[in-house]
């Protein structure tokens, strides 16, 4: 049986105790992020049919809402498409028709609100 000597003990106590302390003190060093500012768009819906309106980020395609015909609505664009200065499309869909229109190519930052016109047909 291997004989401890009160030195050997003693090193290996601290030796535990510094990777508990250092395991401790990793964990609670996480940074906060600040949340990223919401960013918009506004949809003018100026014709008679009601549109479901979608973003679209590389080949990615996401549901924000539906715009009443004659209105205008705002919706949030989820946070996670947008990332810093980002292109972005958006697709309108009029219920009741098969013809869908699509924007073209715009660089969206966060915290902006983009304008959408829909013109009447």
């Amino acid at each position: 049986m291997p004989t401890h000597t009160p030195t050997r003990l003693a090193r290996r106590l601290v030796a535990g105790s510094l990777i508990l302390a250092a395991a401790a003190c990793a964990g609670g060093q996480r940074t906060a992020r600040a949340p990223e500012p919401a960013t918009y768009v506004e949809v003018q819906n100026q014709s008679w049919l009601d549109q479901n309106v979608y973003v679209l980020r590389s080949s990615q395609r996401v549901r924000l809402g539906t715009v009443s015909a004659s209105s205008t609505q705002r919706f949030r664009i989820p946070s996670g498409i947008v990332f810093g200065a980002t292109p972005l499309r958006f697709l309108a869909d009029p219920i009741g028709r098969t013809a869908t229109a699509t924007s073209m190519e715009i660089t969206v930052s966060a915290g902006e609100t983009v304008t959408l016109t829909i013109p009447p047909r």
